[in-house]
């Protein structure tokens, strides 16, 4: 594994409630043009790349699919289970997918390509368990990002905190533009055909509480930085800065 691939193990450690709680609300936004985008219907095999609280294996069972998912994080593993009981979840870490070659109709991971350190590699292995013919969805979010997305980093600097030394990023030769001709480039290189990329757009509304109690608990990076040393209280932000943020993604098909 790469620093950063070690980093996103260390980050996510016993997060699955606290994921649950917080940022799965904000990430389930784009789960129908998710699964629309790679045709999930009844009968169709699909798995579920990086499934976290089961939001998506949940969605796609309610259409009808067959859905296979995996995650990295044990505790995930368990959370999707408990939302999908009639889903077959199984532990497993990009880029080696616990699947034979060509076994699914639909290959789909929402905010997963965000947490692996060699992408592109990540995507190969999708395409493996895809049959040919298939179609791959991913999701990612976009760079520079959106107001909702930068607040809890804005607010993180003014709060004095520094980013530890551990909190690692992917390596220049394995990272790729975060917009849509970058992503549509990395699923080219990939060997993927007839690929599409757009921004997906969203409002989320949240309690200020809600908002802050994922960094507060440690999810994602910024919540690595909440653990940092402080030079200076850490205020909660007034509900008028919090209640509404726009936060976009990319959902693209191959």
């Amino acid at each position: 594994m790469t620093a950063f691939d070690v980093m996103e193990r260390r980050i996510w450690d016993g997060q699955a409630d606290a994921y649950a709680r917080t940022a799965a609300w904000l990430c389930v936004h784009t789960v129908p043009a998710l699964l629309d985008a790679a045709g999930v219907a009844a009968g169709t095999r699909m798995l579920d790349v990086g499934c976290g609280s089961g939001n998506v294996t949940a969605a796609a069972l309610a259409r009808g699919a067959s859905v296979r998912a995996v995650d990295a994080e044990p505790g995930m593993v368990e959370a999707t289970r408990r939302a999908a009981p009639g889903a077959e979840v199984r532990s497993g870490v990009l880029p080696q997918l616990p699947y034979a070659d060509g076994e699914f109709d639909a290959v789909v991971a929402n905010f997963v390509l965000n947490h692996v350190g060699r992408p592109l590699e990540a995507l190969v292995e999708m395409r493996r368990v895809a049959r040919p013919g298939s179609t791959i969805a991913v999701t990612v979010w976009q760079l520079p990002g959106a107001p909702g997305q930068a607040l809890v980093g804005r607010a993180a600097q003014a709060a004095g905190l520094t980013r530890p030394d551990w909190l690692a990023t992917v390596d220049e030769e394995h990272n790729f533009t975060r917009t849509p001709d970058g992503l549509a480039a990395l699923l080219t290189a990939a060997g993927l055909g007839d690929v599409q990329a757009d921004t997906h757009t969203w409002d989320h509304r949240a309690d200020p509480e809600d908002w802050w109690a994922g960094p507060a608990a440690g999810i994602g990076t910024i919540g690595g930085w909440s653990r940092a040393p402080v030079r200076r209280a850490w205020r909660r932000p007034s509900a008028s800065t919090t209640r509404c943020a726009a936060n976009s993604s990319r959902t693209t098909a191959c």
